[in-house]
């Protein structure tokens, strides 16, 4: 039986099991043991004329014919099931194993054992499992847990290894592939309440510059052919002895797009109940600005600024905001550090009456120009500081905390000169975090602009 403890170093590589050549069950130590003994028992007892010696091999013979007059054929089957329900961050996961035999003939022993992503918490989930299967049944591991963090975790790749026959047979390691689970990012609470600095979709909520329906009174004008009876003004028409009716500006939905900075991770992410990293910060913060312009009625898009340039078409409703979770699930950070990105985002990928809400940790000097060429362009534009307050490069030797100095203040002359040039910058702080950049971008575009 020792031999099946050897599954606990590791799970083999999914591929060894089934799939390679030779049969499903091959003999143990423990036959080999047996057929040496019962063989030099009675080797001896013919060699030496020992009738006792003979009769004492006769039960390790007798044992072994008796265990193996039925032999297995078909291998342990072993699925690993993952909750598939919306989870989020913290969340209870439930998965678990199940082992089944196919065969006629009893599992003596199986010895299961799984691999787990290191952001799900599953009970006992680090330690082999030794259970019985009888013939043509199933028995199942529950593994219950906590989803840690967001992202594709996986729960696998699990291995099996069986032993019947009284232990004298054992077939090899059966493998079954990972089963992926979706955690998706915590939103954390967001509210903005002023207005969009531009709106130009058909219909919506946001008050635009245009004339027509809605409910904001632009003024009053003189009928005109075409115009509602509902609308007449009728003090204005009255003292004036013309109809008059009253005019209004058009309620509109607007676009928003999110730019995630992938240029690099700073920071060592603790999970949901630890420290954030720059890309914890850059996810939750863009799931939690979706969900809230999405709830309005607004159209959302969202863009990568990296070498991949992942882009989500902009979109609205409910379907959208799970569209954008599934998109959130896939960010990673660039590893390509040498690579030029300046047609990621250029004028044409960016319509000119979006909002442009940045997320970027303002570190990699190629996103404050990115920053200065989007304003420069002529577009609204809130960048949103990802970088976390305690973050600090590891010290090193006795020149760290000078350099570490040295750096913060360089940073801070970056956002100086990038406010200098129009751009608002904020840090993450969720709710209310752009009511006064959003207001301050409003105000700049209801102003006249210089000819």
């Amino acid at each position: 039986m020792t031999d099946l403890l050897r599954l606990r170093p590791a799970v083999p590589a999914p591929g060894t099991g089934e799939s390679s050549s030779g049969p499903v069950w091959a003999p143990t130590r423990a036959l080999g043991r047996s057929v040496l003994l019962t063989g030099l028992l009675l080797l001896l007892g013919v060699a030496l004329g020992r009738v006792d010696l003979v009769l004492l091999a006769a039960p390790f013979a007798i044992g072994a014919a008796i265990n193996l007059r039925r032999t297995p054929v078909a291998a342990p089957e072993i699925t690993i099931s993952a909750d598939e329900s919306h989870l989020v961050e913290g969340g209870e996961v439930e998965a678990g194993l199940t082992v089944a035999n196919p065969d006629a003939i009893d599992y003596d022993l199986v010895v299961v054992r799984t691999r787990t992503s290191p952001w799900l918490k599953l009970e006992h989930a680090d330690r082999p499992f030794a259970i019985t299967v009888s013939a043509d049944g199933w028995a199942a591991i529950d593994l219950p847990g906590e989803a840690l963090r967001w992202g594709r975790q996986d729960v696998g790749p699990a291995a099996a290894r069986a032993a019947a026959c009284g232990g004298l047979l054992a077939c090899r390691p059966v493998v079954t592939p990972a089963r992926g689970v979706r955690v998706y990012p915590i939103t954390e609470p967001f509210k903005a309440t002023e207005a969009m600095p531009a709106a130009a979709g058909l219909v919506g909520a946001h008050r635009s510059r245009r004339p027509g329906e809605g409910g904001e009174l632009a003024g009053v004008r003189q009928f005109a052919p075409g115009d509602r009876l509902r609308r007449i003004d009728w003090r204005v028409s009255l003292r004036t002895r013309d109809l008059h009716v009253a005019s209004t500006l058009s309620d509109r939905d607007a676009e928003v797009l999110l730019l995630l900075d992938v240029l690099g991770e700073i920071g060592l992410s603790g999970g949901v109940r630890g420290g954030s990293s720059v890309l914890d910060t850059t996810v939750r913060a863009a799931a939690a600005i979706a969900e809230h312009y999405l709830h309005r009625g607004d159209r959302v898009s969202l863009l990568e600024y990296g070498s991949t340039a992942r882009r989500l078409r902009p979109g609205s409703g409910r379907r959208q905001y799970m569209t954008v979770l599934e998109w959130l699930l896939d960010v990673r950070p660039d590893q390509a550090g040498t690579e030029q990105f300046e047609n990621v985002v250029s004028a044409h990928h960016v319509s000119s009456s979006a909002l442009v809400v940045v997320l970027t940790p303002l570190v990699d000097p190629r996103a404050a120009d990115m920053l200065a060429q989007l304003t420069q362009s002529g577009r609204y534009v809130v960048a949103v500081d990802t970088l976390p307050a305690q973050a600090a490069p590891p010290v090193r030797n006795q020149w760290t905390p000078a350099a570490t100095r040295l750096w913060r203040m360089e940073r801070e002359n970056v956002l100086g000169r990038l406010r200098e040039h129009g751009v608002p910058v904020v840090t993450w702080a969720g709710a209310g975090s752009l009511d006064l950049v959003l207001r301050d971008v409003a105000r700049l575009a209801s102003a006249p602009r210089g000819r």
